[in-house]
């Protein structure tokens, strides 16, 4: 009886120092989940109603649009409500950030278009690199090139003040 409480014991304690390690390295898509974008706070920032019942606040990965009072901060909202407002959205969870918001890859049902990747094509958001870690940013900072040498939207402008050099002059 005791034997096998101690390979009981044991077993467990295996299963848990083995199987909690390979938990962690899955990938973020298997922590995906759908909803409907019900609200379009600014153009990296919408509300996706999960489950018909939670609201969700999202913080879309590794970009920064401008803010909403920064020269095409409102575009780059209304960009976004244009792509995601009213519409099914696929979440694939990366982190939380230090407001509490999901911070994730944002993707239309229909298409799986990418509305990070989206408004940096526009000219709309600079790569985040400072959070901007996964695989997919290598083809994010490619796209925020393209749209440079293009001068899509902000970088029309001589030299665009990032969001985060704005925030910290205010």
């Amino acid at each position: 009886m005791l034997d096998n409480a101690k390979t009981t014991r044991w077993t467990l304690r295996f299963a848990l120092l083995t199987l909690l390690p390979l938990a962690l390295l899955l990938p973020s898509s298997l922590l995906a989940w759908e909803g409907k974008a019900v609200r379009i706070v600014d153009g990296d920032t919408i509300v996706v109603l999960r489950d018909g019942k939670e609201q969700v606040r999202v913080r879309v990965y590794g970009i920064d649009c401008p803010e909403k009072k920064q020269p095409y901060g409102r575009k780059a909202t209304r960009f976004a409500a244009a792509m995601v407002g009213n519409e099914l959205v696929d979440v694939e969870h990366i982190d939380t950030d230090r407001y509490g918001r999901t911070v994730g890859i944002v993707r239309t049902l229909k298409g799986k278009h990418d509305l990070g990747e989206a408004l940096l094509q526009a000219g709309l958001a600079w790569v985040y690199a400072r959070y901007c870690t996964r695989p997919v940013c290598s083809r994010y900072v490619q796209v925020e090139a393209e749209a440079r040498s293009r001068g899509e939207g902000l970088w029309s402008e001589q030299m665009p003040t990032p969001p985060w050099r704005w925030r910290a002059d205010k």
